[in-house]
């Protein structure tokens, strides 16, 4: 039976990844002049950012799909911390610095947050992810 924090953490990661999604997809401006055409650019590939955006939209979706799910939990956990991750490392080393909106890091702050959320759960749930990695080992030959 999940714990009411396991589901407050679960809400919290959903909330704002389907949240940001409306961003992304409906490739609002910011979304592209403030951070992912930039990313192309440093990345040497102007003409891509719809395709970055919308990928990084799409791995969004999927890992807050996944978290909802009470057994793939733990996996969307994992997804969110590398996506957050990801964008931590990427705001902090990138061409767009940790601020790109001047509003007080609130993108950066969110995804730190989130990343934090995201490796509670899958700590609480991590009694699931090690029994799902013992399944996948091949059985020792005798």
């Amino acid at each position: 039976m999940p714990s009411a924090v396991s589901w407050l953490l679960t809400g919290w990661i959903a909330w704002l990844q389907f949240y940001c999604e409306q961003f992304k997809l409906n490739a609002a401006e910011g979304s592209i002049g403030g951070v992912f055409q930039p990313f192309a650019n440093w990345f040497g590939l102007p003409g891509h950012e719809p395709l970055f955006r919308r990928g990084v939209a799409l791995r969004e979706f999927a890992a807050a799909t996944l978290v909802i799910n009470q057994p793939t939990r733990w996996f969307g956990a994992l997804m969110t911390m590398g996506l957050m991750g990801g964008a931590v490392f990427l705001h902090a080393l990138g061409p767009i610095e940790v601020d790109p909106y001047n509003d007080g890091a609130v993108l950066t702050k969110k995804a730190c947050l989130t990343f934090l959320v995201a490796l509670s759960l899958l700590v609480l749930h991590r009694d699931e992810a090690v029994g799902f990695v013992s399944g996948l080992r091949s059985p020792a030959r005798a």
